[in-house]
Order: structure tokens, then sequence, then C-alpha cells
């Protein structure tokens, strides 16, 4: 591997590190993301490091500070309400797509990624503990399947962007609804099978709106 190529991987493995622990609130909003800091943990350079903050900062992950560095994205109700219209927006926009043109192949899919979703949710419905990382990759592994079929790559990439937004406000203020989201799920891949885009996007509607509804239930954000 040439030098430029390590240097590039090294970088990529870095963004996706910090970036996990934004998403999954191992970062806290607001928190000062000292470079020399960052440097030592995770050992690369201040450019590199300037490069993906930057990155990070178009992403609306984290903000920049112009002489004073960088922080962590803060989290409001009035941002939440917002990640969560555009997720709506894009997603249902997204589903119509998928299901007009989804094949068996993708209904293989999206059975599979429900199945190891619901496995998950009624682990944690029966009060064992897991992996908030592990919960979540399959719900984002359902939710992407959905939209699989959508034929366009632009819309897969922002909806994957906006999805890791909304899921923030869920890890930083830990909501899990049991069987009400279970069962919103059970009723997306029905509504996946049959192809029915117009009952989809009700159910996504509520599914979301929902989640919001109890983030701000908690009184958690500002």
């Amino acid at each position: 591997m040439s030098q430029a190529a390590a240097d590039l991987s090294v970088g990529e493995n870095t963004y996706r590190r910090i970036r996990h622990g934004i998403v999954f609130g191992e970062l806290r909003p607001g928190e000062k993301l000292r470079l020399d800091r960052l440097r030592q943990h995770y050992q690369t350079s201040v450019s590199t490091l300037r490069e993906l903050l930057s990155r990070l900062s178009a992403e609306g992950l984290v903000h920049a500070e112009g002489q004073r560095g960088f922080e962590v994205a803060p989290v409001s109700a009035k941002d939440l309400r917002e990640v969560a219209d555009m997720r709506q927006f894009i997603e249902c926009h997204a589903l119509e797509q998928s299901f007009a043109a989804g094949d068996l192949e993708w209904e293989g899919r999206v059975v599979a990624a429900h199945h190891k979703l619901q496995r998950v949710e009624q682990r944690l419905m029966a009060g064992e503990t897991a992996e908030s990382s592990v919960w979540k990759r399959y719900d984002w592994e359902f939710h992407h399947a959905l939209v699989s079929a959508c034929g366009s790559a632009e819309l897969m990439d922002v909806h994957a962007n906006i999805y890791d937004r909304y899921l923030r406000y869920q890890m930083v203020v830990g909501i899990f609804r049991g069987k009400i989201a279970a069962k919103e799920h059970r009723l997306l891949l029905d509504c996946a099978l049959e192809r029915d885009a117009a009952e989809a996007r009700r159910v996504l509607a509520v599914h979301i709106q929902a989640c919001v509804d109890a983030i701000i239930a908690r009184h958690a954000l500002p």
C-alpha cells in the first residue's frame, strides 16, 4: 500500500470512529473537540483532524467555531423536529420509489432485516440487555432495506445522513418504545410485501412522530 493510500485509510477509519462516537452519544452534544487531545487519542495529525471535523460539520454533526475550534453539534427540541420532518420527507419519497421498483431479491433483504431487528427487540422487551449499537444497527438495516430499491444512490446517501442525525437524539436521550415500535416495524414489513406505499407513509409518520414525542417528553433537550 502506498503512503497516500495508507494515510487515506487511517483518515477514513478516524472519521468513522469520531462519527460513531457522536451519533451514539459517546461524544456528548456541545463537547469541545480539542485537536491536541484528539490527536493523541486517534493517533493522527492535526491537519487530518481538521479535515475530518470540517467534513462532519458539513453533515451537521459538528459545529465549527471559527478560531475557537470545533464542538459536537448541540441538540434541541427545535432541531429534533426539523431533523424528524426531513427524515419523514426523504424516507417517504424513497419508500414510494422502492416499493414500485422492488423485486424478489429486495423482498428477501427486507424480510431478513426485519427478522434480525425483531429478535433484538424481543430480547429487549424481555428485559435482556443488549448493546444499543447492535439494536440500532438492525433498526438502520431494516429502514435501509425498505428504501434500498429506490434506484438513487444520492437519495440513499441523503437518507443515511439524516437518519444518523435523527438516531443521535435517540441515543443521547435513550429511547426504546418497546412493543409499540416493534408493531410499527411489523406493519412496515407488511406494507412492503403488499406494496402498499400509502399505508407505509402513514405508519412511518406515526413511527417518527411518536419517537419525537417520547424524546421531548423526557425534558432532556434545551
